[in-house]
């Protein structure tokens, strides 16, 4: 066993009491009772992990490291719930905390509490721990690309047999496209193919990693994780393949490695399972660095892995993909709505903020009720998911999917109160470009606006008063460094609603119309 790998339990329990009170640890995370009392601890590369769930096992733990660097070293105090984890380098056990202070650590679903530990190293008795040792030992070897030494049994980490995994996605309740899983695998490696589709009515993928240590990292850390909040649970196994053969560059299939391969449109279906994905020509905005890399990481809240927040479900509007065979309908019935403030053209700019509105009714008989027609189930699952519970001029507004398939236009001379529009021409649909930048910046409601192509020498005054005037107040306002960006923040999300529904393409003269979205940022 390599002389930089120790593993194993403390050789006494009065050693315990030094990490379990200790006044002087830095907690990286949350809002655990003792934060006020551990604030003060110097860095460390040997970290305390607390409130484990029972059970948890030596990977679940080594998983929580894995990303940031190599593990040299595990104590699990399992009748404690507690754990101490040794990383290579100081700076990668910075770097983990660093990272756990803004994400919440989840294990099992469970958040867990990790800070710096007062000990440097761990001075470990392996032989009292033989478990533990084989799991870090086989760990190890992956990391450094060699074969493990201990018996494989003890955690099914024999030797990488192939650099091809299959990946199963569990509770799929948002869509999981071909790029979100690129972002995902490709922090344990360079992902070199993917092909995508449905077998017994579930999402599937293999992923083919430039090597089989990538393949075993990304199985042994990503195994059981969720990619959005408590759903889109990751099932991973190795493929009996050990290389994959793409035919095409497209929604549904991809290989990095060939970008001259055809798309096969005539292939890329319109049936309900397909993986109707981000067309290739949008590739280079994720692979080159752009998209969701910085975003994606392990364990976020909920147990996600991706902090896409809402841009989890962005994907979903990039990939227009279908729940498996689910056949949702694109027409959402919003109800509880301000009848005398709401109009169809009110309606289709809210909406149009996660998908293309094609059609919007507003009910004859019951006026505080419309339906809203977007181009696909996604798109309208999506808004759905944002918008359900939203206050919208002083009232609650209810969203639900309909039954209606399509929204019917009414025939010529019959809509005398103007109650049904057909946007579907509309020069304002925000997700008609592939590859748009508008599918990575999908968030829900929030105080804080997002404006962009504000006309040159139009100032902060200028936008304060727009605002203001539109019945908010601008609590904050910050420009971009170019002065065509800019966020505002106004005091509630029910006011920034309300502003963007009237002043999103407002006409700033020479042909400047003001874009506004929803901001994840606050000023």
């Amino acid at each position: 066993m390599d002389g930089d790998v120790a593993v194993g339990v403390k050789r006494g329990s009065e050693e315990l009491t030094i990490y379990s009170s200790s006044p002087t640890s830095m907690t990286a995370n949350g809002s655990d009772t003792k934060k006020q009392r551990l604030d003060e601890s110097p860095p460390s590369r040997v970290l305390h992990i607390r409130k484990l769930p029972n059970e948890v096992s030596e990977t679940e733990v080594i998983a929580l490291g894995l990303p940031f660097g190599k593990v040299t070293n595990i104590l699990m105090l399992k009748g404690k719930n507690q754990a101490f984890l040794e990383l290579g380098t100081e700076e990668a056990a910075i770097t983990m905390v660093n990272y756990y202070t803004t994400v919440t650590p989840q294990v099992r679903n469970t958040p867990v509490f990790i800070q710096y530990s007062n000990h440097k190293e761990l001075k470990t008795d392996s032989a009292l721990n033989q478990r533990a040792q084989a799991v870090l030992q086989a760990v190890s070897a992956v990391q450094d690309g060699s074969s493990p030494s201990s018996d494989p049994g003890v955690l099914d980490l024999a030797p990488p047999p192939s650099p091809v995994l299959r990946i199963i996605i569990d509770n799929m309740f948002y869509p999981v496209t071909l790029d979100v899983l690129q972002q995902i695998f490709s922090k344990f490696g360079t992902v070199m193919k993917i092909i995508t589709f449905t077998k017994n009515n579930q999402f599937q993928a293999l992923l083919q990693f430039s090597d089989p240590v990538n393949a075993q990292q990304a199985k042994l850390s990503l195994d059981g994780q969720n990619i959005y909040n408590s759903c889109c649970t990751l099932r991973i196994d190795f493929s009996k393949l050990v290389n994959l053969n793409v035919k095409y560059n497209n929604d549904k299939s991809r290989d990095y490695t060939r970008p001259d391969l055809p798309t096969g449109d005539g292939e890329s279906a319109n049936k309900d399972h397909s993986l109707l994905g981000t067309p290739s020509g949008a590739l280079a905005s994720y692979s080159s660095g752009g998209g969701y890399s910085n975003s994606l990481s392990l364990s976020q809240g909920g147990g996600a892995i991706s902090p896409l927040s809402a841009a989890a479900a962005a994907a979903a509007a990039a990939g227009r993909v279908a729940l498996s065979g689910s056949g949702v309908s694109g027409v959402l019935l919003a109800s509880n709505l301000n009848e005398e403030m709401v109009t169809p053209q009110s309606i289709f700019t809210l909406f149009g903020v996660y998908g293309d509105v094609q059609r919007v009714k507003i009910l004859y008989n019951k006026k505080d009720s419309a339906l809203i027609q977007l181009s696909d189930g996604n798109q309208a699952q999506l808004a759905m998911s944002h918008l359900n519970g939203q206050k919208v001029f002083g009232k609650v507004m209810r969203v639900t999917l309909s039954k209606h398939q399509t929204v019917a236009l009414p025939r010529e001379g019959l809509d005398d109160q103007l109650l049904t529009k057909d946007f579907s021409g509309s020069p304002l649909h925000r997700f008609k470009k592939p590859g748009s930048k508008n599918f990575q910046n999908i968030f829900p409601p929030s105080s804080t606006l997002h404006l962009s192509n504000v006309r040159d020498g139009v100032g902060e005054d200028d936008l304060r008063l727009l605002f203001s005037n539109s019945g908010g107040t601008v609590k904050a306002f910050k420009f971009f460094q170019d002065r065509k960006m800019a966020l505002i923040q106004m005091t509630s999300a029910e006011e920034a609603i309300q502003t963007l529904m009237e002043l999103h393409n407002y006409d700033m003269g020479g042909n400047h119309h003001l874009k506004v979205s929803f901001s994840k940022s606050t000023i």
